[in-house]
């Protein structure tokens, strides 16, 4: 029988509970629902009108995984559904999540989040910047917290403050609050802060995506700041072995980082993360932290 619920009066029907998601640790898609109702708070704030993609997984990360910026058959006509551009010639619709009914009708999917840094307000006009730091084996996060510490004091050098999070797979994303900004302005930025990492710390650093360059070194990825890009949402679970999460975390925790496991976090560690830290990129929302590109 499949369980009908009730989420702040809306009726839901969620599906096999039971089903192990994760066989690497037995996690089952009722625990996945849980995780999302624990971090609802944090997770619908980073949400807020932002045109949703998802990467579904529903029979687990071993499964077959298929990427949706179509809002999937059945969705629910209370759930927020918005025209945004796909392109300069077409438009398209997307589901935007608001409220914990939404939320929770997503996460029965079984899916990771992925936003762009617009709202569906103002397309193609960035409030965040993201550096996306992706360790090419054998480098590690441990690397990658060495290029983020760089980049910290070369945006603040520029007037910016960054944030952190883990991707949920192996490397770091940094975020960055701006005045809303044309996608394009900040894509070049991004990419000449790319650009000068690997000149000032050759031999860790690249900035093309080149398979070939990468092995050992940390890919500083700008390209998520194109309007047509996304990036993992803050707090969604990922696709990987285990149900790691995409975590905030402090800049103590990247400083003090010499080993992989350091910054490793999963579902199972995010409650206890939210009531000693509350929500760690809460400064993104500030207008007052907003900076504006030289």
């Amino acid at each position: 029988m499949t369980p009908i619920t009730e989420v702040d009066g809306r009726r839901l029907t969620l599906s096999n509970l039971d089903k192990v998601l994760y066989p690497a640790t037995g996690t089952t898609k009722g625990e996945v629902l849980h995780y999302y109702a624990l971090t609802a708070d944090p997770l619908l704030a980073h949400l807020h009108d932002r045109p949703l993609s998802f990467l579904r997984y529903p029979d687990g990360p071993d499964g077959q995984r298929f990427f949706t910026k179509n809002p999937p058959p059945g969705t629910p006509s209370w759930v927020r559904v918005a025209e945004v551009p796909r392109s300069s010639r077409e438009s398209g619709e997307q589901v935007v999540v608001q409220d914990l009914p939404s939320l929770m009708w997503a996460a029965n999917l079984v899916v990771e989040f992925h936003t762009p840094q617009w709202r569906v307000a103002e397309p193609a006009r960035a409030d965040r910047m993201v550096l996306d730091l992706d360790p090419g084996p054998p480098a590690t996060v441990v690397e990658c917290c060495e290029v983020a510490l760089w980049l910290r004091e070369r945006l603040a050098a520029d007037g910016l403050e960054a944030y952190a999070k883990t991707s949920g797979s192996k490397g770091l994303h940094l975020l960055v609050p701006l005045e809303p900004t044309p996608s394009r302005e900040v894509s070049a930025y991004a990419k000449a802060l790319a650009v000068a990492a690997e000149a000032e710390l050759a031999g860790l650093v690249v900035h093309r995506m080149t398979r070939a360059l990468r092995p050992g070194k940390v890919f500083v990825d700008h390209s998520q700041n194109s309007a047509a890009k996304t990036t993992a949402t803050p707090y969604t679970l990922r696709a990987r072995p285990e149900p790691t999460v995409s975590a905030p975390v402090t800049w103590e925790e990247i400083e003090d980082c010499d080993s992989p496991e350091r910054l490793m976090f999963r579902l199972g560690d995010m409650t206890e993360r939210l009531e000693r830290y509350g929500d760690l990129l809460e400064s993104l929302f500030d207008p007052a932290l907003a900076g504006t590109l030289p």
